[in-house]
């Protein structure tokens, strides 16, 4: 284990129930992370997308991919949510949906950084269920100082 919930927290803003990675098993600093959201029937959204078959949104599954990159981002720059800093998701690209991610599923998160130029980061993600690819999508993020 690389970092538990309780370090997550530390670096990211979210809470429940918008907070979706449960565990980071790999980190290389300024390189990659893989981490995991493990998906629950209790999760709020499955009460109406959709209450006879649940599916987690795809826009969740690119924000849980997000989040991903931000704690990548802050343990790679040495930065904490406390000190004022956001990682805001500013854009997408070449986004890709290939299984759907149902309850019971095990959501894992993978991000590669592409680039990172003055505070605005590229990221090659990858979410898999089982091993299956789930969602691809290229990620950018806006490291921004905050009130």
């Amino acid at each position: 284990m690389v970092m538990d919930i309780n370090e997550i927290r530390e670096y990211l803003p979210h809470r429940y129930p918008f907070l979706l990675v449960d565990r980071v098993t790999e980190l290389a600093l300024g390189e990659s992370i893989v981490a995991y959201k493990n998906v629950s029937i209790n999760e709020p959204f499955f009460n109406g997308h959709f209450p006879h078959h649940p599916i987690m949104p795809g826009v969740l599954v690119i924000e849980a991919l997000a989040q991903a990159c931000g704690i990548l981002g802050f343990k790679t720059v040495n930065k904490l949510p406390a000190d004022g800093y956001v990682y805001y998701l500013v854009g997408s690209d070449n986004v890709r949906f290939k299984r759907p991610v149902m309850p019971g599923d095990q959501l894992v998160l993978r991000a590669d950084v592409v680039r990172e130029k003055r505070g605005i980061w590229k990221f090659a993600c990858r979410a898999t269920v089982a091993g299956e690819l789930a969602c691809e999508a290229e990620i950018i993020c806006a490291e921004r100082k905050v009130a």
